[in-house]
This record gives structure tokens, C-alpha cells and sequence, in this order.
């Protein structure tokens, strides 16, 4: 049997949704609405800003936390970091193999935005 690897010849969109768990998901939404900008999508616990989208879940019983990439040009990354400024919200600037701003969520969940080169 002869396994095929490689691409194929025919290119197919991937989409992707991340889930981020929170403990509370009124108070996760006025965070990712007010706080950062997103807009909230036809089911109770979609945002979106762009073309990140981010489904938010209440399980007050899980505890893990998720990092999320989410990677913008370098004047959307400037704008980006006035408005958290104006809106008060904290970062940290972090490494993660290249300079990144962080955010993370009232539960713990990590935004990185990669500094562009």
C-alpha cells in the first residue's frame, strides 16, 4: 500500500473557531465587546472582530485556559494598541519567539499579537 503525502491539487478553504471557556459568559462578553472591539455574532456566545472569530463557552468547571494568536499589520497593531490604551485595558509585552502584546481575558485566556517585523 502506497500512503500519498504532499498537497493536493486542489486548494480547500480551512476555517477555524477557537473555543475559550469562561466562568461567565455575560461577564466575558462586555470584556471582548466593550474591552477589545469584537461584535457579537448570531449565537449567544460568538464574537468577531474582522476575521477572528472566537466562540465563547460557559463551563464553570473547566479551568483550563487557551492562547490565541491573533495577527494583524503593523498600523492594525498601532490602532489596536491605542484603543486598548483608551479603554484602559492591560497588556504585557512578552516574548514568544519574536516581540508580542498581550491580553488576556477576565478568565485567564491569552491573546498574543505578534509585533510585526
Amino acid at each position: 500500500m502506497t500512503e500519498h503525502v504532499g498537497t493536493s491539487t486542489h486548494d480547500h478553504r480551512w476555517y477555524s473557531r477557537p473555543v475559550l471557556f469562561v466562568a461567565d459568559l455575560n461577564r466575558a462578553l462586555r470584556f471582548y465587546l466593550v474591552q477589545l472591539g469584537f461584535e457579537k455574532n448570531w449565537h449567544a456566545g460568538d464574537v468577531s472582530r474582522s476575521d477572528c472569530e472566537i466562540i465563547l463557552c460557559q463551563d464553570p468547571m473547566r479551568r483550563d485556559k487557551a492562547r490565541l494568536f491573533i495577527e494583524l499589520t503593523a498600523d492594525g497593531l498601532k490602532a489596536f494598541q491605542h484603543e486598548l490604551a483608551e479603554r484602559s485595558v492591560p497588556t504585557t509585552a512578552t516574548w514568544w519567539g519574536y516581540d508580542t502584546t498581550q491580553v488576556d481575558d477576565p478568565d485567564g485566556n491569552e491573546l498574543f499579537f505578534p509585533v510585526p517585523e
